[in-house]
């Protein structure tokens, strides 16, 4: 959720906030650095201190699920990527790019980096550019999302800025997969589920959230969020994909149930009237309209939490702890709003947590890279055009102590004195 693409001015401290690939941790951009806060484990009386780097204004920030890498952009310098790893307090490499960044996806194999209408694919264990989206329609919000399975390496991103067309490129094997016509108005939402075989997706409308098969491009099912329209701002499956949560402008995030547990499907004799209806609806459905007939099979909200206010910018992600699904929801007044999602009733989510994230007690705070620190290496083009790196050609991310297996929480650095 990056904070500086809203169009009034923010004299707010955040510029930026994103859940990781696993919802482990979550990342906050700020005018004088970064935090990264460990949502893994949860307590419910306070967030762990989180590491916090200082430096400049940090529009973007974006980290390796549990890694010591991220991948940052500032305000001052809205063209140009760093990737660093936090622990060492070192710089691995930048990019310069021919546009502003809008966003940057990140998965074990691949990072991607979006710009108003290229995307760039990078090999993460090098940082080459391994191909180049070019001429895409007009992105302004960096719009996109990455699988973050290791095999199905999917990208999505608009097909138009004039309907809610959705493209799907494999970028493990660099081609494209699929078109799909996702809605009649603007796309304002993508996301993949954990093993990148769905994906839903959310129009500017923001009544109806559709999931379809990938790379098949099937619709597998539709949710009725409201009949009110309402601006779509994040969508998250749950980690086995039984619930699919959705935030927006209004003070309500619905989560949406996917799949049903076995032990609670009801059986035949359970179903009364509704199914009785169901069977009525099927057989006349050639005298209804497809309107009519769509709204009756659209699936309402299986449960619902209620945040403090409306009006506001929001990200949410699932899930799982001891066994009991969460929705968190990170606001753009800094907060974070935990709470837990009844398996069997669903309803109302009850007495969320909440955690604030701009003043943290405990909060770490170590020195960020100067330029005299970083590393100084020879400037050379990318293997693709319009991206210039300044990095050490023979030094893979492996040797900065960043594997596939660095998953774990970091500990809290101290400033010595």
């Amino acid at each position: 959720m990056n904070l500086t693409q809203e169009t009034t001015e923010r004299p707010s401290e955040l510029l930026f906030i994103s859940f990781n690939q696993d919802a482990t941790s979550l990342s906050v951009g700020t005018r004088s650095g970064y935090k990264l806060f460990s949502l893994s484990p949860l307590s419910a009386e306070k967030l762990e201190p989180p590491i916090e780097k200082e430096g400049g204004e940090v529009c973007i920030v974006e980290r390796l699920f549990s890694s010591s890498l991220v991948a940052l952009v500032e305000l001052s310098n809205p063209r140009k990527l760093r990737v660093c790893h936090f622990k060492k307090n070192s710089e691995i490499c930048t990019y310069s790019y021919p546009d502003s960044i809008l966003s940057v996806k990140l998965n074990r194999q691949r990072l991607l980096v979006v710009l108003r209408q290229n995307l760039y694919i990078h090999n993460i264990r090098d940082m080459k550019v391994m191909h180049t989206i070019r001429d895409t329609p007009n992105n302004p919000t960096g719009l996109c999302a990455l699988s973050s399975d290791n095999e199905n390496g999917y990208i999505a991103y608009p097909g138009s800025n004039q309907n809610g067309e959705v493209l799907v490129f494999d970028s493990i094997n660099l081609k494209a997969v699929a078109t799909i016509m996702a809605h009649d108005s603007q796309l304002v939402a993508l996301a993949f589920n954990a093993q990148g075989s769905k994906l839903a997706t959310a129009s500017a409308i923001g009544t109806v959230i559709r999931v379809f098969s990938v790379p098949q491009g099937e619709k597998l099912v539709e949710f009725r969020r409201g009949v009110k329209r309402a601006q779509i701002s994040c969508l998250s499956f749950s980690p086995e994909d039984t619930y699919l949560a959705i935030s927006s402008c209004t003070e309500t995030v619905h989560v949406f149930r996917l799949s049903e547990p076995q032990e609670e499907k009801r059986g035949e004799d359970q179903q009364g009237w509704m199914s009785y209806f169901g069977k009525a609806l099927s057989s006349s459905a050639t005298y209804l309209t497809s309107q009519v007939t769509d709204a009756f099979n659209q699936s309402r909200a299986f449960a619902m939490m209620k945040l403090p206010k409306t009006g506001l910018k929001t990200i949410c992600a699932m899930t799982i702890i001891d066994g009991v699904h969460k929705v968190m929801v990170a606001t753009s007044e800094g907060m974070l709003y935990v709470t837990s999602v009844e398996a069997r009733e669903g309803g109302e989510c009850r007495n969320p947590v909440e955690y604030r994230l701009l003043d943290a007690a405990g909060c770490s705070s170590d020195s960020s890279v100067t330029d005299q620190q970083r590393p100084s290496y020879g400037s050379y083009a990318a293997a693709t055009a319009g991206a210039v790196s300044t990095r050490s050609p023979e030094a893979p991310l492996q040797d900065y102590g960043i594997t596939e297996n660095d998953d774990q929480p970091p500990s809290v650095h101290r400033a010595s004195h």
